[in-house]
C-alpha cells in the first residue's frame, strides 16, 4: 500500500521513496552507482547493504527525479543483475546530500 505525504502540492511534489533491491546487487559497485545517480539528479538520502543480500535506499527529492533514479535502480550498474525492486512512498524528509551508509549486516 502506498501512502503519499509531501511538502509541496503540484505536479512535481517533494517525496521520499524507500527502496529495496534484490538480485546480484552486492559487491558490484551498486551503492556507489546509486549515490552517483542520486547526486546527479539532485536526490538526497542514503543507500546501504543488508544482511539478506539486498540493497536498501532512501531517495528524497522531487517526484520526477526520484522516479528517474528508481527506474535506474531497476537496472543497476553493469555488473549487477537486479531480480526485483520494491518501493514504498514515505513522508518527505529533507536530507543534506546522499550517503553510502554502513552495512546493516
Amino acid at each position: 500500500m502506498e501512502k503519499m505525504e509531501h511538502q509541496e502540492h503540484g505536479e512535481n511534489p517533494e517525496i521520499c521513496l524507500h527502496v529495496w533491491v534484490s538480485g546480484r546487487v552486492q559487491g558490484v559497485w551498486f551503492r556507489q552507482f546509486a549515490r552517483e545517480t542520486a547526486e546527479a539528479n539532485g536526490i538526497g538520502g542514503w543507500v546501504r547493504n543488508l544482511a539478506d543480500g539486498r540493497v536498501e535506499a532512501m531517495l528524497c527529492g522531487n517526484l520526477l527525479a526520484v522516479r528517474h533514479v528508481e527506474a535506474w535502480l531497476q537496472k543497476g550498474p553493469e555488473l549487477a543483475l537486479v531480480a526485483e525492486l520494491e518501493s514504498e512512498l514515505e513522508a518527505y524528509q529533507g536530507f543534506e546530500g546522499f550517503e553510502v551508509r554502513a552495512d546493516g549486516l
